[in-house]
């Protein structure tokens, strides 16, 4: 089920550098160069995997931008929060 917009908030809160766009939560991360990008998309994908939740990837060379949502649930749920917090402890 997805969150009211009050719990949103409260979870957005949390999490440092995330913003909320319509129903997703995304996030831009900057890399010196692709192959570092590279490898911290993989480690997104370990995360993802074990998540069995996966983001949006958007790599723009030493940029890689994640959005989240809970497609099923038609909005953001505590998974999208909960992964986005351990993608920002890769960092």
């Amino acid at each position: 089920m997805a969150l009211d917009i009050a719990r949103i908030y409260q979870q957005l809160s949390r999490l440092e550098g995330w913003e909320l766009e319509e129903n997703t939560i995304r996030k831009a991360f900057a890399f010196p160069d692709f192959p570092a990008a590279l490898a911290f998309v993989n480690r997104i994908g370990e995360l993802a995997e074990r998540a069995n939740h996966h983001p949006d990837i958007l790599v723009q060379y030493s940029k890689v931008t994640l959005t989240l949502t809970t497609h099923d649930s038609g909005g953001l749920t505590g998974k999208d929060f909960s992964l986005a917090e351990q993608i920002n402890q890769l960092r």
